[in-house]
């Protein structure tokens, strides 16, 4: 039986537009948003995340006193990062998102291998390692130069730096880069061993970083997060950041993922009422796009249940 390429809860199916309306309508969609929330930090307890204690663990550590220091006040939102999503009205601009995000990001890992006995540490672990092993063959060596973009509390970018260091002894200096400050305040903190070169607070479609500066770009879990005009963008961006022969990995859903296609009802509903730019990201042609800016694309492969890795090269000349 052919693959299809997409759910049918996404795009311009009826069943996906019948769930739009749904989202559209203000009760509906709050109840949406509340059940999302409590899905998670119910599957993230249940399997000894500490959600709570998480959150307040961090908050004590003095964390919102370092926002000004970590804000660019350059910064100008677009309109698509304003929008309410992950269940937060104003979505990853608050310090409630940022403080939740690493229990979140561990409850995540967990949901993919719901069958096995994994504690979250393993499973996201094995999240991690699992795209890193691909992106790693066709990285130039040695590596001086990582960038992680739109990388949240930086659980990705800490995760990242420690592989690649650990394939080699020159020391690498690695980058992670987000657009919001209350997520880098956050990441700041938990890289209390100072591993990161630098958190950047900026968008990703316009760096503060010259040209040729970087052997491996990642975005991990993040352009499902964006509309296709901004990933676009984005791409743009990493190519004339990337250093010829460069890398730049993708991790993300996987559209073919039989798991993501035939997700239950509920599950898919919690999924578009807190993802607004689902709809894109499902249609959206990854490797043509890259293709079109210039990118070599090299592989694009299943890491898992339901993601993909999406590697490409940043050609010589």
């Amino acid at each position: 039986m052919e693959t299809k390429l997409k759910p049918d809860w996404a795009g311009e199916d009826w069943l996906s537009q019948f769930v739009n309306i749904l989202i559209k309508t203000k009760p509906i969609y709050a109840l949406m948003r509340h059940q999302a929330r409590q899905v998670m930090i119910k599957t993230a307890e249940k399997k000894g995340i500490p959600w709570r204690k998480s959150c307040q663990a961090i908050a004590m550590t003095g964390v919102e006193s370092t926002l000004d220091t970590i804000t660019n006040p350059d910064v100008v939102y677009p309109d698509y990062y304003r929008v309410p999503f992950h269940a937060y009205p104003e979505g990853n601009l608050c310090w409630q998102a940022a403080l939740e995000a690493p229990s979140a990001t561990y409850a995540m890992a967990l949901r993919i291998w719901k069958e096995e006995d994994l504690t979250w540490e393993n499973a996201h672990n094995r999240l991690r390692d699992n795209f890193y092993r691909v992106l790693s063959q066709y990285t130039p060596y040695p590596v001086t130069h990582l960038l992680d973009l739109g990388c949240s509390v930086g659980l990705s970018t800490r995760s990242l730096h420690d592989y690649y260091q650990s394939l080699q002894e020159q020391p690498i200096q690695t980058v992670g880069l987000d657009l919001s400050p209350y997520m880098l305040a956050v990441a700041k903190i938990l890289d209390s061993e100072g591993k990161i070169a630098q958190w950047c607070h900026s968008l990703a479609e316009k760096t503060p970083f010259a040209e040729d500066s970087f052997d491996v770009i990642t975005l991990q879990y993040t352009i499902h997060e964006l509309p296709n005009e901004a990933t676009r963008a984005i791409f743009t961006e990493a190519k004339r950041i990337l250093k010829p022969g460069g890398c730049l990995g993708i991790v993300d859903n996987n559209p073919r993922s039989p798991v993501i296609q035939n997700l239950p009802v509920a599950l898919f509903l919690l999924m578009k009422s807190t993802e607004p730019w689902t709809d894109e990201y499902y249609t959206f042609d990854v490797e043509a796009n890259l293709k079109a800016i210039g990118f070599d694309h090299k592989t694009t492969v299943s890491v898992d249940p339901r993601h993909r890795a999406i590697i490409a090269i940043k050609g010589q000349s």
